[in-house]
Parts: C-alpha cells; sequence; structure tokens
C-alpha cells in the first residue's frame, strides 16, 4: 500500500482541547480544519474555573465516596445532584465511579493524572507565544480551604497523593492564610498552598485567541453541526453535517461531552457522561481574591478572572439535554458569598455547561483501534483546561508518527471493556 501523503486533518470540536489540538497540528505542517456547531470556545471552555494546575493528580471518587453520596444528594447545597428522572441512566457510570475508588485504581489513575498534567506550562508555551497572549495564563499558585482541623485531616489522603508524586504542598495556619489572601472570610483555619500551580484570567479569550491565530495562519474553522460519520470503501471517510457532507483524510474526535456518539458509530462505546457544571460571574466586584481557591468541603471554586470574580464547581447528572437548574447557580452565588464576604453580587450573569466526563477521571488520547485514520481526545472532566494543549501535543505526535513523551496506555479508550 503507498504511503498516505495527504497531510490534511479535520477536527470535531473548537474547545480548548480541539482548538489547542488543530494549533499544534497546524503548526506541524498539516493542513486542518476544525468543525463545530458552535463558534470557538462557546461550549464548556467558556465557562471553566479556570485552574491550570501542573499537579491535579487526584481523582474524582477517593475511597469512602460511598458513604458520602448519601449526604451529598440529601443536601440542596451539596456538591452533587442527580435529576430523579435521570438516575437509571446515570447508575451504571455511577457504578464505574465507585469501582474506580479502589485503592489501587486510586494510585493508577493518580499516576496516569500526575504524568499528563505535570508539563502543563511547557506545552502551552509556545501556542501562547504564537497568539502573543501569554498574560493569559498567571502563574500565581492555588488554595485548598479548610474550614476546620477535622476538616483537614480528612484530606490527608488527597494531599498524600499529591505529595508521593513530586506536588509541592505548604500546609497554612489561619493567620498565614489571611496574610496570603485576606478577602477570604475567617470561617477558614487551615488551608494547603500549591505554589506550582496556575490559573487562566480569561479561558474563552484562551480559546478565542488561539482561533484567531489558527485561522490567520490558514487552517480553517467551519460552524456545524455533526450527525454522523459516513464510510467510504474500509474506513471513515465523510461527516454528514447539518451544512452538508464534509469529506476528511484524517479525522480528530475532540467533541467533549458530545464525543461519545461519534466514538460509537465507530465501534468504540465508551462510558461518557456529561458532569454538568454551572458557574456564577461577578462583575466589579469591588472585593476579590488574587488566587483560585477551592473551598474543599463545598467542592467548590472561585477564581479571580478579567471578567470578574468567577464561582464554579459542583456536578449535575441531568443528561445533555435537560435544560439548565437556576437553583444549582444560586448555590454557587450564596457560597461566594460566603467565601468573600463584602462582594458587591450587583451585576452577575450564570451559565451551564457539560463537563465530558470518563469514571475514571483519565481522558482517552488515542487513535482508533479500528480505524487507523481516527484519533480520539476527549473525556477530560474537570481538567479539559489543564491538559488542552498536552493533548494537542500528543495527538499531533501521534499523527505524525512521533512517539509521546508519555506512556500513553493509561489513556486508551480499549480499557473500559476490561473494567
Amino acid at each position: 500500500m503507498p504511503p498516505d501523503t495527504d497531510r490534511s486533518v479535520t477536527v470535531v470540536g473548537a474547545g480548548i482541547v480541539g482548538m489547542a489540538t488543530a494549533c499544534y497540528l497546524l503548526r506541524d505542517g498539516h493542513k486542518v480544519t476544525v468543525i463545530d456547531r458552535g463558534a470557538p470556545g462557546e461550549g464548556c471552555s467558556f465557562g471553566n474555573a479556570g485552574g491550570v494546575s501542573a499537579g491535579s493528580c487526584v481523582p474524582l471518587a477517593l475511597p469512602g465516596i460511598l458513604k458520602k453520596v448519601p449526604g451529598w444528594l440529601r443536601d440542596p447545597e451539596g456538591p452533587l445532584h442527580i435529576r430523579l428522572a435521570y438516575l437509571p441512566k446515570a447508575l451504571p457510570w455511577l457504578w464505574r465511579l465507585l469501582r474506580a475508588s479502589r485503592p489501587a485504581e486510586v494510585e493508577r489513575i493518580a499516576d496516569g493524572l500526575r504524568a499528563l498534567h505535570k508539563d502543563t506550562f511547557d506545552a502551552y508555551d509556545p501556542l501562547l507565544r504564537w497568539a502573543g497572549c501569554t498574560g493569559l495564563i498567571q502563574r500565581r499558585g492555588q488554595l485548598l480551604l479548610y474550614e476546620t482541623e477535622a476538616e483537614l485531616k480528612a484530606d490527608a489522603f488527597g494531599l498524600k497523593i499529591r505529595r508521593d508524586r513530586g506536588v509541592q504542598v505548604e500546609i497554612l495556619n489561619q493567620d498565614e492564610l489571611k496574610q496570603l489572601e485576606p478577602a477570604l472570610a475567617p470561617i477558614f483555619q487551615h488551608a494547603a498552598f500549591l505554589p506550582e500551580q496556575g490559573q487562566c484570567a480569561n479561558p474563552f479569550g484562551l480559546v478565542q485567541r488561539l482561533a484567531a491565530q489558527f485561522a490567520a495562519d490558514g487552517g480553517e474553522i467551519e460552524r456545524a453541526e455533526v450527525k454522523s460519520i459516513e464510510f467510504g470503501g474500509d474506513r471513515p471517510a465523510r461527516l454528514r453535517t447539518d451544512q452538508g457532507v464534509k469529506p476528511f483524510n484524517r479525522l480528530v474526535i475532540a467533541a467533549g461531552a458530545w464525543s461519545g456518539a461519534l466514538a460509537y458509530q465507530l465501534r468504540n462505546p465508551v462510558p461518557l457522561e456529561s458532569e454538568r457544571g454551572y458557574h456564577v460571574t461577578v462583575a466589579d466586584p469591588g472585593v476579590a481574591t488574587r488566587i483560585q481557591a477551592m473551598w474543599m468541603r463545598r467542592a467548590f471554586v472561585a477564581t479571580p478572572m478579567d471578567t470578574g470574580m468567577r464561582f464554579a464547581g459542583t456536578v449535575e447528572l441531568a443528561g445533555l439535554d435537560a435544560p439548565p437548574n437556576p437553583a444549582r447557580a444560586k448555590v454557587l452565588l450564596d457560597h461566594g458569598k460566603r467565601m468573600v464576604p463584602g462582594i458587591d453580587a450587583t451585576k452577575t450573569t450564570t451559565w451551564m455547561g457539560h463537563r465530558p466526563g470518563l469514571p475514571d477521571t483519565l481522558p482517552v488520547i488515542d487513535r482508533s483501534p479500528h480505524f487507523e485514520n481516527v484519533y480520539l481526545a476527549f473525556g477530560h472532566g474537570h481538567t479539559g483546561l489543564i491538559a488542552g494543549a498536552v493533548t494537542g501535543r500528543i495527538i499531533s505526535d501521534l499523527i505524525g508518527g512521533r512517539t509521546p513523551s508519555i506512556d500513553m496506555t493509561p489513556y486508551r479508550i480499549d480499557r473500559f471493556r476490561r473494567s
């Protein structure tokens, strides 16, 4: 068979993962087209919490989660909400999540997360310089906040996971925390400061800047909703969209929470769920923190951004089609007011988006085991911004015939057949 000399690649998805992948491919000499039903960054990337944490390696499910879930579900302000009508559909995913909380699995997953995230700043650096937006990612550190000594002790395993993998952790008392972040309420007695972490001042703006540079350098961006994948001969060859049929040579599926349906068409069923997340952004808050901070008991994050103070977090399971629940956004604003007292919440906007979550917290980054011209890059859950550039670099390496710098075994799509 003659070598494939067609260097064109189509990327489905214009979030941070899809655009970072498209940018790396374009810079690697490929002819790249990005297809998405929305404009770049308008999906989940628009509203994330903005963390760029090289040390993010604690899985979503830890030992003991089963005992906590009933309390979370009973608490209207809790970190997890499941709409009753959706519960039967969510149960298989929740069962896999519980299986992922076994100690040996937690260690394996933590290793995979650390390997993927540790080079996030290095992977973003060439893209930020190329797009002229180096100031959008700031290395200010990150705070984990605890109201009591007991809460700090209860998180000992999570802190150990980080330290065991080389993440720097500094424990602060109440006075030290006040000196570092005077805007925080005095309800927090302890904090863990992670000095090597960072944050993005405008996640939507970051994707837009990358997309603008991508287009300026010859990349193509098309607005179209992908309905299905069609075959030509023995391999996938065309996308059927609401704007007509789009032929492709190589395909990258990076469509976030909508990737599961496309992967299924290519004989790769995957337990992808929408971990629906909400945010409230307070414009002109008057009082704000300087560093991204996570209220650990509430699983809730506050991040200062160019657009104001953003409060984001929690998980709702209700599928892709259910309308937003305004009460979930109100919970975030109420938490924010307690966390940062004196904030002026006169000007607020709310948002809901679909995090593409897999039950073991690890994304799929792989070449299709069935079709050599298809590549998979989705399922990043809460860490899409952290891993976006790293994922783009990996997919570019795979398509370019180079061996990625990390072991790709943890991110294979066929791992779910063995679980």
